[in-house]
């Protein structure tokens, strides 16, 4: 069992390992929002915190979930309701998957059945893109939408526990 904290509302919580997984192409438009995201993340690097970067999300990120109490998933999306989109997630349902790119959700599936038991508490941050072409420059509507997921997402690392962003959830 890991060290214990109290939780601002006064529980014992354990101390959270966070997994920041950010997805996108930096070369196509507005799915660069992911990341630009990672990148200021990397800058600031948060104590405690692994980040892990790529163009697609694969079954082996189900392996950046191990040891960890809680994980962030940043994405791009051309359906999400501007500026962002942040919810809980749940595992997949169903049989195995079979694709090379994988939802967040997949993701989760693949890591119960690796390893038998639940995955950590996880949470999508999908920021609206409106223009995903290759060679393109990041749109001015996904700069403003960025600005606003910029600031979900410092709210999130101010107090890294799933009681708290569930807190948040209710407050977007």
């Amino acid at each position: 069992m890991g060290p214990c904290s109290t939780a601002p509302n006064g529980e014992a919580e354990r101390t959270v390992s966070l997994v920041i997984l950010a997805v996108g192409n930096p070369s196509r438009g507005d799915d660069a929002l992911g990341p630009l995201l990672m990148e200021e993340l990397e800058r600031q690097a948060p104590q405690g915190v692994h980040l892990v970067s790529d163009f697609q999300l694969q079954p082996e990120h189900a392996l950046d979930l191990h040891g960890r109490t809680l994980a962030l998933f940043i994405d791009a999306g051309t359906g999400t309701p501007a500026p962002f989109e942040f919810r809980e997630l749940k595992p997949a349902a169903g049989h195995a998957v079979s694709s090379h790119a994988f939802t967040p959700s997949e993701v989760l599936q693949v890591y119960e059945a690796l390893h038998g038991h639940p995955a950590p508490p996880a949470f999508l941050l999908c920021v609206r893109g409106e223009d995903f072409i290759l060679g393109e420059p990041l749109s001015a509507s996904a700069g403003q939408n960025l600005e606003a997921a910029r600031r979900q997402l410092q709210a999130c690392l101010a107090t890294p526990a799933a009681g708290h962003w569930r807190e948040l959830l209710s407050a977007t």
